[in-house]
């Protein structure tokens, strides 16, 4: 029915191959309002259970991959298996979450967030930087383009944090979460930072991040832990750059890799996603922002921009109106989309607790409204590539035509097949 709909599991906790297809810095602000700018009726689908958290598979009988850090262990499990959109059917509301510097810390905002995940059927997106899996007692390992080795705008994760960090990244792939990258070292200075890189720096970035990732145990020493069930190399299939910068440069040296999409870009707009130099370009989304009359990216940091001027930890009595005025900005984002044109909704977080933890707080309680409604698809980025690389170009071309806040009276002339799109009445409403 165009949805994305879980699969029951095979046996070995794997789909079969013929049916599967973060703590970090700031972001750049919106275009417009930010303080830190730079450039039909609903069907409610069957939703299952989702099923409790597996314990990890055995990795017995499995191919070790390097040192013994990662593993092919079979074909991703609790993976949808995308269907092409029924003519005349409106697309179901795609909503993805993601992390930016996916690591677990003192806070567990990793391991609380795969809870979520499993109370809402979601599936999101973990960004995972590099050096979260690297000592700072061989930060010098690091060699990033333009800096002295070791350098790190974010610094390093205390060994038991990198545990718990490696203890967090192989569960939440086998419960189906993507795992993205950071890259590494969240360089965003105008002269040296990641918005100069050429695409032979970014090549070297991205190699640095995979061979961290790669290498765990003998960058660690924790030989007691299990390995990342995944070949990372081939997992790996997009990015979020450091405050949003450097898109254009890094797309060569991403496509070169075959990686299928960038969510990069800043300011973008709630309409249907095209490609940018050949990947799917998914940018973070202007929102309405209740109280003013500009829009604010759809992104933690850009709301906490705007309401304590990137102050950490600003005004406590202020808090709990911020609070309702992040989660009020998600959800007018979310139903203006599912109400209209149903484009893709992208939202970035981190995993911080800027002011008393008020952005936490919001994102989940928007995370769980939007989670019972109607067709709606909580899905990661990897999971949105391959039901959009699933259906018919000219309804995606169709779809592209929509405005933000489009609404058609009838969805034959957008998802119909070519007959019935010309036949079909042509008026829309826009809200």
């Amino acid at each position: 029915m165009g949805s994305l709909s879980r699969r029951d599991v095979l046996a070995g906790g794997a789909v079969a191959a013929a049916a599967a297809l973060g703590v970090a810095g700031c972001a750049a602000g919106a275009r417009t309002g930010s303080a830190d700018s730079r450039p039909g009726d609903a069907t409610v689908p069957h939703r299952e259970v989702p099923p409790a958290a597996p314990a990890a598979r055995p990795v017995t009988a499995v191919r070790l991959i390097g040192d013994g850090s990662t593993a092919d262990t079979g074909p991703q499990p609790h993976q949808p298996v995308p269907e092409r959109l029924l003519p005349g059917q409106q697309p179901p509301q795609f909503v993805v979450f993601s992390w930016d510097g996916a690591g677990e810390d003192s806070k567990a905002l990793f391991s609380h967030y795969r809870k979520v995940a499993q109370e809402t059927n979601a599936t999101m997106t973990f960004f995972l930087s590099g050096i979260y899996t690297l000592p700072e007692s061989k930060k010098e390992t690091y060699l990033p383009p333009g800096h002295r080795p070791g350098a790190s705008d974010i610094g390093y994760l205390k060994d038991e944090h990198i545990r718990a960090t490696l203890q967090q990244v192989g569960p939440a792939w086998l419960e189906g979460h993507e795992i993205g990258t950071h890259f590494n070292g969240h360089f965003c200075d105008p002269g040296s930072g990641v918005g100069v890189w050429t695409p032979d720096q970014w090549h070297s970035e991205i190699d640095q991040a995979v061979g961290f990732v790669t290498n765990w145990k003998s960058n660690t020493g924790f030989t007691d832990l299990d390995p990342l069930p995944f070949d990372y190399r081939k997992e790996l299939i997009g990015s979020r750059t450091p405050c949003l910068l450097g898109q254009d440069r890094l797309l060569p040296a991403a496509r070169s890799l075959g990686w299928k999409y960038d969510a990069s870009s800043p300011g973008g707009l709630q309409v249907w996603p095209d490609k940018r130099g050949g990947l799917w370009d998914f940018p973070l989304q202007g929102i309405p922002f209740p109280g003013h009359s500009f829009e604010v990216l759809s992104m933690d940091y850009n709301m906490m921009a705007n309401q304590s001027h990137a102050k950490v930890n600003g005004d406590p009595s202020m808090r709990p109106y911020w609070q309702h005025q992040a989660y009020s900005s998600y959800m007018a984002g979310f139903n203006r989309a599912y109400s209209t044109n149903r484009a893709p909704m992208y939202i970035g977080n981190h995993f911080e607790s800027w002011n008393g933890g008020i952005y936490m707080t919001a994102v989940e309680q928007a995370l769980r409204d939007i989670a019972a409604k109607p067709d709606v698809r909580l899905v990661s980025f990897r999971q949105l590539v391959e039901w959009l690389d699933a259906q018919d170009p000219e309804v995606l071309r169709r779809l592209r035509t929509l405005q933000v806040g489009q609404r058609p009276d009838d969805w034959r002339e957008y998802t119909g097949t070519a007959g019935t799109a010309r036949t079909a009445a042509r008026t829309s409403v826009t809200v």
